[in-house]
Order: C-alpha cells, then sequence, then structure tokens
C-alpha cells in the first residue's frame, strides 16, 4: 500500500474522552551534505588583504571554508547532497514527491534550481521549487515543506540548502569576503503519524518573520532587472546587533508554540554565520555552548546551506540522536528571519 494511502487508513481518536486526533508531523529519515574540494584557510586571504588569520578567527570563529571549483554549481552541490540523503534514508528519487530547495545563487534566472536537481536525480514524478530568503532560507523551506507534509499535499519532501557565494563576493572588502563558503545540505522529510502531542517525532512547530526596511544592512548590490551581477555588501555591526535578538526571540515563540521551553532543547542548530552571533544567542536564550552544534569554524558563512550542512555533520558526529529536540534558527538579508522546533 502507498505511503499516503497507509497513512489516511489509520485509525482516528474522536472519542469524547480522547479527542486527540492522529496528526501527520514531518519526520527527518535522511541528511545529507556535500563541500567542494577546494579547502581555503585564512592564511590565504593574507597575501591579497590587509588581513590575518588571527583577525578573522577573532572576529568570526572561522578557520577555513570550502570554495567551488570549475565544476561545481549550485545545482550540482545539491544534487550530490540529496544523493547523499536519499543514501542515509535507503530510498530513490522516485519515492519522493516533491523537491523544495535554499539558495540565493542559483545556477540560472531560471529555471529553478530545484527543477535542475529533479533533472540529475531522474525523477520525472512530483514537482520541485526554490525558496529564496538568503540565509534564512532553509528555515523558509522547512516550513514550505512541513506544511505541504500536514496538507497531505505529499508525503516525502527533499529539502535542501546549496549555494556559492563565492560568486558573488568583492575580492577586495576584507570585512565579507573572508566570511562566506560554498557547499550543500539536505535532508528528508517523511509523514509519519503522531499523537499531536509535542512528545512527537518530526517538526513541532514553525515562526517566520521578515522587515523589508532593513534591506540597506545584508544585500547584492545587482540584478536581473538592474542589469548586473553585483557584489554582496554588508553592514556587519547592524546585522550583528538585530541577528541576537531577533534569532533569540523567532526560538524561543518556535519553543512557545510547541508548548517548550529552552530548558528542554537538546540542541540549537543555528545558522553558522558567526560564533560570537552563534554565542550570543544561545546566552540570551539561557543555554550553554555544550548544547549548540557549531560548524563555522570549518564551513564559513554558506548562507542557506549552513542548516543543514550542520544537521547533516551534527548526525555523522553523533551529537544528533533519535528523540532530540532541536531548534533551528536564521536570520538573513530582507531582513528575513525565523526558526523550526523539531524532534528528531
Amino acid at each position: 500500500m502507498p505511503l499516503r494511502q497507509a497513512i489516511r487508513a489509520l485509525p482516528q481518536n474522536n472519542t469524547r474522552k480522547g479527542r486527540q486526533r492522529l496528526t501527520r508531523r514531518a519526520v527527518v529519515v535522511g541528511t545529507g551534505h556535500y563541500l567542494p574540494e577546494r579547502v581555503v584557510e585564512n592564511a590565504e586571504f593574507e597575501k591579497t588583504l590587509d588581513t590575518s588569520d588571527e583577525w578573522i578567527r577573532a572576529r568570526s570563529g572561522i578557520e577555513r571554508r570550502h570554495f567551488a571549483t570549475e565544476g561545481d554549481t549550485t545545482s550540482s552541490m545539491a544534487t550530490a547532497a540529496a544523493e547523499a540523503a536519499l543514501k542515509d534514508a535507503k530510498l530513490t528519487a522516485d519515492d519522493i514527491d516533491a523537491i523544495v530547495l535554499a539558495t540565493s545563487t542559483a545556477d540560472l534566472t531560471f529555471p529553478s534550481a530545484a527543477t535542475m536537481v529533479q533533472a540529475q536525480l531522474g525523477m520525472t514524478r512530483g514537482f520541485a521549487f526554490d525558496v529564496q530568503a538568503v540565509c534564512a532560507g532553509f528555515v523558509y523551506a522547512l516550513c514550505n515543506a512541513n506544511a505541504l507534509i500536514a496538507s497531505g499535499q505529499a508525503d516525502r519532501v527533499l529539502v535542501i540548502g546549496a549555494e556559492t557565494f563565492s560568486r558573488i563576493m568583492d575580492w577586495t572588502d576584507r570585512s565579507t569576503c573572508v566570511l562566506f563558503g560554498d557547499g550543500a545540505g539536505a535532508l528528508i522529510l517523511e509523514a509519519q503519524t503522531g499523537k499531536g502531542s509535542n512528545a512527537d517525532r518530526g517538526i513541532l512547530s514553525t515562526d517566520l518573520n521578515s522587515d523589508g526596511r532593513y534591506k540597506d544592512l545584508l544585500y547584492v548590490d545587482g540584478g536581473v532587472s538592474t542589469q548586473s551581477t553585483g557584489h554582496l555588501r554588508m553592514q556587519g555591526n547592524q546585522v550583528f546587533r538585530h541577528a541576537v535578538e531577533k534569532l533569540a526571540k523567532t526560538a524561543t515563540t518556535a519553543l512557545d508554540r510547541a508548548g517548550l521551553a529552552a530548558q528542554d532543547v537538546d540542541w540549537i542548530v543555528p545558522h553558522q554565520a558567526n560564533i560570537r552571533i552563534i554565542q550570543g544567542t544561545a546566552k540570551k536564550m539561557g543555554l550553554s555552548m555544550d548544547n549548540v552544534v557549531v560548524t563555522v569554524q570549518d564551513h564559513g558563512n554558506t548562507s542557506a546551506a549552513s542548516i543543514p550542512l550542520a544537521l547533516s555533520v551534527g548526525k555523522e558526529r553523533g551529537q544528533i540522536k533519535p528523540g532530540d529536540l532541536i531548534v533551528t534558527e536564521a536570520i538573513g538579508g530582507g531582513l528575513a528571519w525565523g526558526a523550526v522546533v523539531l524532534r528528531w
């Protein structure tokens, strides 16, 4: 019996004594990631910029990052991460109903990078689309995928974050070009039934926000309608100020919606932008850094790819285990920010 029919055939608890209905939950069943072969240590920037390994580490926590090679594109990296997630879940592309891909650096203006991944995977059914919310993109993609599953539109959704930010850097700007890296991460969400409580596995709550008044704090000064490629521009101090406050608030809001509190959290898996933002957010939530999955030192800021990369690496390390309560949160250009609470 197909998965969708099996789930719908399950009995619903509709008695007066127990009004709790079985609930469709979006449960993580597989993870994977891809990093380009080229590893760039901080010392490499000393050759062309007035900077140093010590300066970069002190301000960001970054020690190295991966840059796309000639053969790497956003869609090819996303496909590699997707293949790893499918292998981890013991599934094939034919088992997937939808692909939601978060990116700000798609290969082409159109079609979407998601449809290109769909083709590269050999997936000829279902549907695929991109989500663009910069560094918050993966959180937005997770929320979309969760809604597709909760509504019955899809039973298995491949959610990907992939970026090639190295191709929009201004290599003369030491305040930005040393911070970013390339890569891709993916996870597979599957519809499973829960009791409707916060003890269920899967996505338990979400929170999304944006405020376009802050566009000038983080943006690319070019695009299709302005007929230029552009480079990334950022007011780092202002972004930092907004990040800690907004990330802690959105995480707390999402936990409240799930009927949970910070002390219930096993792991924060944050957007990996800057170690000081990560530390500040954890402190504001009253949590130890022992409860935070940190990968920024090895990957830099990979924008929409950073959370799925961290989830995949955290699982590989043995940090993230079945039943763990996870909060993942991110903020990016827009400004756009949000959080997801899920039980692994």
